[in-house]
């Protein structure tokens, strides 16, 4: 027995020795610091995983309280808590905080929110007694996800507000900030109750500190996107972006022009360059302390993101126009990213490598930069590629083409989480069996994610999921604007993808941080499919009422039986119209006839159009397909003339009428066009 206890004894004196010798880092927080909800919390708390990455030159204790709030008024208040008086008596260099989870709580927030500023930097303060030359690192909140209980009635409003608290915070106090919430923010899966991250979410965590501590970011890191023959948008401040281990000065250089940065604590560094010319050969070099990536045959010219689902990733080798346009493709100034999927969202269930990489947000394969041939053409978006070579065409500069389509993919895919959080939070909610999602989308998905009988797993058709694994690692790489073909996995209910799309281009406008960024889409095709008239005629009125859109109607190279029809260069050079246009200020007419107004005159109704210049039709025939109504509902053909760049209607059966509609069948042989051969688009009104 006293052999043990002097055994005792001289390891507490070596911990204690040790201790002097290295750095003490305090974890001070509350569950999620404590690791509740880890198995073996023991090992796998992100304080013991930190233990791990810093090494033998650290001492990491854990100080987690669960439940605790950094409000002294709050339910349970750190500072009254045994944690916080073990943490004083520790005597830490470092003081890494993560407090305010529980402070959203109905409790706490509502009431006590004023004080939640000076309470944070009473703790600090106090912290400060036991170390005057303590390292503060101030932690922005993990996130909550939109499955917890209190999200809608506060939760989210309040832990948003918390977020700003604890930045001005850390500005009065010139603390050191972190994120622990942009790291997990994307895979809500590793917080399976809504707030506590499980061992691989700590690990998350624990790597966010270990860097904000020593500042090791893994060297110089770069999108994808900068690589040899990449191309640069002109004529714009050109931001350039990435990562390098803190304090480190960047380089960059490019033109004769040469930027510095110096990378924050966090190995976040930009620049921000003068526009450049358009030009074809251009070198690129961004130097950060000994390490230097240097890019050759930089083009600088105008790129596009093209994007949506298969009509979009449609290839051009499948399109009708393949063996006459591949074999002339060559052209070293388009430049082409392909972003492929790594796994097909075909009729069956995916290997365990399949789900785990999706999981993972790696879905896209890892691609570069292409000059345009017939091995990069033949397997690109047809749509796409007639697109740029349109704008090669007319604009004689560098065009660059960035593609993501996913075959399927329904918007809601697309948007960003915080917006749907924000603004349309329940379809988030049990996806897999949400009838705001598509049932052809939600069953291909449970095919997918088939794994021993169990369905489990994030899938591309998810809510947000093709935002955050293939628009955010293009954040803000400047681009001129989009365009985009999707449509036919939402089409079961135009309504609700009314409010999708907009929100589609406010995320993504967000995203890139241009309100006036523009957004040219298509209007479905025609096919035997009962709803498509209602929503072509709704992406019309979204075309009207989303500024700085226009849309491209491909209601006439439809396939009755085909979802996929092969008729893509038309569809393309339209795209191409729109921008030219309304993007380029170049003097071409960017679409078909776009109903503006229906006038009752008398026993016939007189249709006026925009862009309808030489009004005809595409088989000389009278027009078709128009029908009028005195009743909503109760529609009968009308006989259409065409009156200079206006229509009139008539029908013996409605003598007083009041409706028109035009193309008003899922598979549709309408035919009214302008002079340029253009089709006029689906559309439904009541008389002025």
């Amino acid at each position: 027995m006293k052999r043990f206890l002097l055994f005792t004894i001289a390891i507490c004196i070596f911990e204690a020795v040790s201790a002097r010798k290295q750095i003490k880092v305090a974890c001070i927080g509350n569950s999620i610091t404590y690791g509740t909800g880890i198995t073996d919390r023991e090992k796998y708390s992100y304080p013991v995983q930190l233990q791990n990455l810093l090494g033998n030159n650290y001492f990491v204790k854990n100080f987690g309280k669960p439940g605790a709030t950094l409000l002294r008024r709050g339910h349970r208040p750190y500072m009254q808590q045994r944690e916080f008086l073990d943490a004083m008596t520790f005597g830490a260099d470092i003081a890494v905080i993560h407090l305010g989870i529980n402070d959203t709580d109905p409790r706490d927030w509502p009431n006590y929110r004023d004080e939640f500023v000076r309470d944070y930097l009473a703790l600090i303060d106090s912290l400060k007694s036991s170390n005057k030359k303590i390292r503060f690192i101030l932690a922005q909140l993990t996130p909550i996800t939109y499955t917890h209980p209190r999200f809608i009635s506060g939760t989210k409003k309040w832990h948003d507000e918390i977020q700003e608290a604890i930045a001005t915070v850390a500005e009065v106090s010139e603390a050191e900030l972190i994120d622990f919430h942009e790291p997990l923010y994307p895979y809500p899966y590793l917080l399976p109750d809504a707030v506590h991250p499980d061992a691989e979410g700590a690990g998350i965590l624990a790597k966010t500190v270990y860097s904000a501590i020593t500042g090791d970011y893994g060297g110089l890191q770069l999108s994808g996107l900068y690589a040899d023959n990449m191309i640069l948008q002109r004529n714009i401040p050109l931001k350039i972006q990435g990562i390098a281990n803190a304090a480190t000065e960047v380089i960059v250089e490019i033109g004769g022009q040469k930027a510095i940065a110096m990378a924050d604590n966090r190995g976040r560094w930009s620049v921000t360059l003068q526009p450049l010319k358009a030009g074809s050969d251009y070198i690129l070099s961004i130097k950060a302390g000994t390490q230097k990536r240097i890019f050759h045959h930089v083009a600088v010219g105008e790129v596009w993101l093209c994007s949506g689902q298969s009509n979009m990733q449609f290839m051009l080798q499948q399109a009708i126009t393949a063996k006459e346009d591949i074999p002339s493709s060559t052209d070293n100034d388009l430049r082409l990213y392909n972003m492929k999927g790594r796994w097909n969202t075909t009729d069956a269930p995916w290997t365990i490598e399949a789900l785990d990489s999706v999981n993972h947000l790696l879905y896209f394969r890892n691609t570069g930069w292409e000059e345009a041939s017939p091995a990069t053409t033949s397997t690109f978006s047809a749509v796409a590629y007639y697109f740029g070579k349109m704008l090669r065409d007319s604009l004689k500069i560098p065009i660059g083409l960035i593609c993501n389509a996913v075959g399927g993919s329904p918007t809601e895919a697309w948007i960003d989480r915080n917006t749907l959080e924000t603004k349309f939070q329940p379809i988030l909610k049990d996806w897999l069996h949400n009838d705001f999602i598509q049932e052809w989308v939600r069953n291909r998905a449970r095919v997918n994610l088939k794994s021993k009988g169990r369905i489990s797993g994030r899938h591309p058709y998810e809510p947000c999921y093709l935002f955050e694994s293939g628009i955010k690692p293009l954040y803000q790489f400047p681009i001129q604007g989009v365009i985009w073909y999707q449509g036919e996995s939402n089409a079961h209910n135009f309504e609700t993808h009314e409010t999708l799309f907009r929100l589609l281009v406010d995320s993504w406008r967000n995203n890139w941080n241009r309100k006036d960024m523009p957004f040219y889409f298509v209007q479905l095709s025609s096919l035997d499919r009962p709803s498509w008239p209602w929503f072509r005629n709704s992406q019309l009125q979204l075309m009207k009422s989303v500024p700085y859109t226009g849309m491209a109607v491909s209601s006439d190279r439809g396939d009755s039986l085909d979802v996929h029809p092969r008729f893509k260069k038309e569809i393309g050079e339209r795209l191409g119209r729109w921008a030219l246009c309304a993007t380029y200020n170049k003097n071409i007419t960017p679409s078909g006839p776009l109903f503006r107004s229906a006038q009752k005159d008398h026993t016939s109704i007189i249709i006026s159009f925009d862009y309808a210049d030489g009004l005809s039709t595409s088989d000389g025939k009278e027009p078709s397909c128009f029908e009028i109504a005195e009743f909503e509902g109760l529609y009968y053909p009308a006989k259409a003339v065409i009156e200079k760049d206006k229509v009139r209607l008539t029908s013996s059966r409605v003598k007083n009428p009041k409706y028109v509609r035009y193309a008003w069948q899922p598979f549709t042989r309408a035919n009214l066009i302008n002079k340029e051969a253009l089709p006029a688009s689906t559309f439904k009104a009541k008389c002025e």
